[in-house]
């Protein structure tokens, strides 16, 4: 028998037909953006171009916001800077051929920086792959190997019903641990083609854990246990796995004095009494690591700027905990733990034993000491001075962004971040020009938090087109240019290995009237009154430029 409400709930084959069919006029650009919706993007960064029209035309009929800068290689700067503050994968959108390629040193800054960022680059039409060479505009012989060595995984969709799994799947490896960059492709006629295909929905992108295996932990944590002179170098990792508190929870359990790399600044508290800050580029701090019977490395690996450009030589055990396989042992045998730093450090802290150490804090410090002794030989105080102002004049809470410029150098060994995940630079890689655009990108991430970014007068002319960017979205960035005419560090570096330098010296625009020529407010400050005017800049919303004509030098090397 049939009752009334079974003909009301069952719907006729016409309505079904009717909900399912897709709106008018949907694309395979409306499919990303649905995709990106449906795995969480609130926002993307990019700028167009021609074969990547229909995706921006999506995104523009879309409830994304679209954050629009001048140059593709600041536009992936800004993403991996919304990246690393949010750890969400931050969408950077590009076109084909120069417009995928212009945003490659950014990708690769985010590589070396484990930052996540989507990068979707369309393609020239399906007809023309495989290397055809039709000749169309833009056209590669094979687009994706221009960056397949650079990002973490390299994804293709030539079909709109591939599109929503290919995101997906690219999402989830940029969130994945280690995060990185990852790369889509999508050809031109494939974002354009109408689609009949449902709205995409019920998407998901979860990242794998990545936990360390008990029998390595439980080793590890008996040599810390019964170690006479723990130490525990803390880098990137930690900041990206969140896992500061735990590293403080076990370092002092183990009474170890910590240091962080450059990368890792920002992991351990500062002025904590086991902490022996970031003096990585100082032979008292190698000395002080290769004396440790067991040293514990979280985070990071070893490399270059972390091991006194590798003059490092440890003489007892070490514990490697790290996400990036490759990294693994990379530079020293080691204990290697491949797992995510909050897993692994979650694991020490359950089995490690409590660790009596008084006379620890007093040798960390004699090392800072020993440190500033170093120092007070060598004419920098004006150097410690200007760090000093930056550091009293940005809030505890504010993200910087530091180009690869002399102050920068200073600010890797002897800033104070305050909290995690609040300094960054451009040391992964060490390309000019990711300062102002990755600001512009933390503005973007915390809307609420003024920012402050650093760039040398070299560096400032590789991003200097995005003033407009900073006026046209009205982002709190302070942009601190320090003019001393030149490539700073490279004019050091070259008149200490070949007497003279070369190519170092720059003319360059007056900062000041450029940046009101963008309505920013600019002024010149001095080093008496940089703390004043930095906090002032500050505090004022919206973007501003401050220009100090100076001269720096670098503390003298310790590993030559």
């Amino acid at each position: 028998m049939t009752h009334d409400h079974d003909l009301v709930l069952r719907p006729t084959e016409a309505q079904t037909a009717a909900a399912l069919a897709p709106p008018p006029g949907r694309t395979g650009g409306d499919l990303v953006v649905e995709t990106l919706r449906g795995l969480g993007a609130t926002t993307v960064f990019g700028l167009p171009g021609q074969h990547a029209l229909g995706l921006f035309d999506a995104v523009g009929r879309s409830d994304l916001r679209l954050v629009t800068l001048r140059v593709e290689n600041n536009a992936g700067f800004a993403a991996d800077a919304y990246g690393r503050l949010t750890g969400e994968a931050a969408p950077l959108l590009l076109s084909t051929g120069p417009g995928a390629l212009t945003a490659l040193p950014a990708l690769a800054e985010a590589a070396a920086a484990s930052a996540p960022v989507l990068a979707i680059s369309s393609q020239v039409p399906v007809a023309g792959l495989g290397g055809g060479r039709r000749g169309h505009l833009h056209e590669l012989r094979d687009q994706a190997a221009s960056f397949r060595d650079v990002v973490k995984s390299v994804h293709v969709a030539r079909s709109p019903s591939q599109i929503p799994s290919v995101i997906a799947e690219a999402w989830e490896s940029a969130i994945t641990t280690p995060h990185g960059p990852v790369w889509v492709e999508i050809p031109e006629d494939v974002l354009r083609a109408e689609t009949v295909l449902p709205q995409v929905t019920g998407m998901d992108a979860t990242p794998h854990e990545l936990a360390p295996r008990p029998e390595l932990t439980a080793l590890a944590a008996h040599w810390l246990s019964n170690a006479s002179r723990p130490v525990i170098i803390a880098g990137g990792g930690v900041i990206r796995s969140d896992a500061a508190g735990k590293l403080k929870q076990l370092a002092e359990r183990l009474n170890a004095p910590v240091v962080t790399t450059f990368g890792g600044k920002g992991a351990f508290p500062w002025n904590h009494p086991l902490s022996l800050r970031s003096w990585l580029e100082d032979r008292h701090t190698t000395d002080f690591l290769e004396d440790a019977d067991v040293l514990l490395v979280v985070g990071s690996g070893l490399g270059e700027l972390s091991s006194n450009y590798h003059t490092f030589f440890p003489t007892g055990r070490i514990v490697q905990i790290e996400a990036d396989l490759g990294k693994l042992e990379s530079n020293h045998p080691a204990l290697g733990i491949h797992a995510d730093a909050r897993l692994a450090l979650q694991a020490l802290l359950e089995t490690v034993s409590e660790r009596e150490d008084p006379g620890a804090p007093e040798r960390v410090r004699a090392l800072l000491a020993a440190v500033g002794a170093r120092l007070a030989t060598q004419d920098v105080t004006l150097e410690q001075d200007l760090l000093r102002s930056v550091r009293a004049a940005l809030p505890a809470r504010s993200p910087s962004f530091w180009d690869m410029t002399i102050l920068s150098y200073w600010a890797w060994s002897a800033f104070d971040p305050k909290h995690p995940n609040t300094m960054h630079s451009a040391q992964g890689a060490g390309g000019l020009g990711y300062a102002f655009p990755a600001a512009l990108g933390a503005a973007v991430a915390e809307p609420d938090t003024p920012v402050l970014a650093v760039s040398g007068d070299g560096g400032a002319m590789y991003s200097i087109a995005e003033l407009a960017t900073a006026r046209q979205h009205d982002l709190d960035v302070t942009w601190l240019i320090v003019d001393d005419g030149g490539y700073g560090i490279l004019r050091e570096y070259m008149t200490d290995s070949f007497g003279r330098p070369v190519a170092t010296e720059l003319t360059r625009p007056d900062f000041v009237a450029l940046a009101a020529s963008f309505d920013v407010p600019a002024a010149t400050t001095t080093p008496e009154s940089l703390r004043a005017d930095l906090a002032g800049a500050l505090a004022t919303p919206g973007p501003s430029v401050l220009v100090l004509p100076t001269t720096l030098k670098m503390f003298a090397p310790t590993h030559l």
